[in-house]
């Protein structure tokens, strides 16, 4: 019964943030203005021995507290940028990574391609999913990384006025195409240095691989930070 009441006013609560978007194009003509794009976007950041490893939410609650054990077991810790569809239908998941010491981050409401949305879409798109995870984990996230990489001039704009910094990545390991278990260690950990964002999602050969690459990072002298400490915020 306490689960539905929750769900129930965070539906009621992200209803009223819809509401609230829908004034967002007003803001459209007073767009804030922004200077130099290493500013607003990071593929990398600048912890000399520290690597941040990101996962992309959008799917497969079970993998996910895989993920968190696996990160526990390793004294490990990963920046999730989590979807907001998926994280209105999880919220105990939702609320158990945040709870579990990682740092929780936006990937969008619906996993739009970003660079195809103007201003009043982006802010749309971004505002709800990054209110919703807020309310959830009572925080206030700081980082946006728009699906697929994609993302235009508005994708910054709107970030900016949201006080969001955009991450890509340093490394992509495409779990999400290949099962290959050495193939995804390969690409996570060949070359890997300090400041390195290693891109994730979770799937069943990234559970698989995890272990292999957190043993990587600690015989190698490196060490797992949140995106934010790399990024020196």
């Amino acid at each position: 019964m306490k689960r539905k009441i929750a769900a129930v006013a965070i539906n009621a609560a992200l209803i009223i943030v819809v509401l609230a978007v829908s004034l967002v194009g007003f803001w459209g003509g007073n767009a804030v203005a922004v200077s130099g794009e290493d500013d607003r976007v990071f593929y990398s950041g600048n912890s000399e021995n520290g690597v941040s490893l990101m996962f992309n939410i959008y799917e497969n609650a079970e993998n996910v507290r895989k993920i968190l054990d696996i990160l526990d077991e390793n004294g490990a810790k990963g920046t999730f940028f989590i979807g907001g569809s998926w994280a209105d239908d999880n919220v105990d998941c939702v609320r158990e990574i945040f709870t579990r010491g990682h740092e929780v981050a936006s990937h969008g409401y619906f996993h739009k391609d970003h660079a195809k949305l103007n201003h009043k879409q982006n802010m749309e798109e971004i505002l709800p999913a990054v209110k919703l995870v807020n309310m959830i984990c009572n925080t206030q996230i700081k980082l946006f990384a728009p699906p697929s990489g994609s993302f235009s001039e508005a994708t910054l704009t709107a970030c900016a006025q949201l006080d969001l910094r955009v991450i890509m990545w340093t490394r992509d390991t495409i779990d999400w195409r290949d099962s290959d278990k050495n193939l995804i260690i390969n690409r996570a950990t060949k070359g890997l240095k300090g400041g390195d964002f290693v891109l994730m999602h979770p799937k069943d050969v990234t559970v698989s691989a995890l272990p292999e690459i957190l043993k990587y990072i600690s015989d190698n002298g490196l060490s797992t930070v949140t995106v934010t400490q790399n990024i020196g915020e």
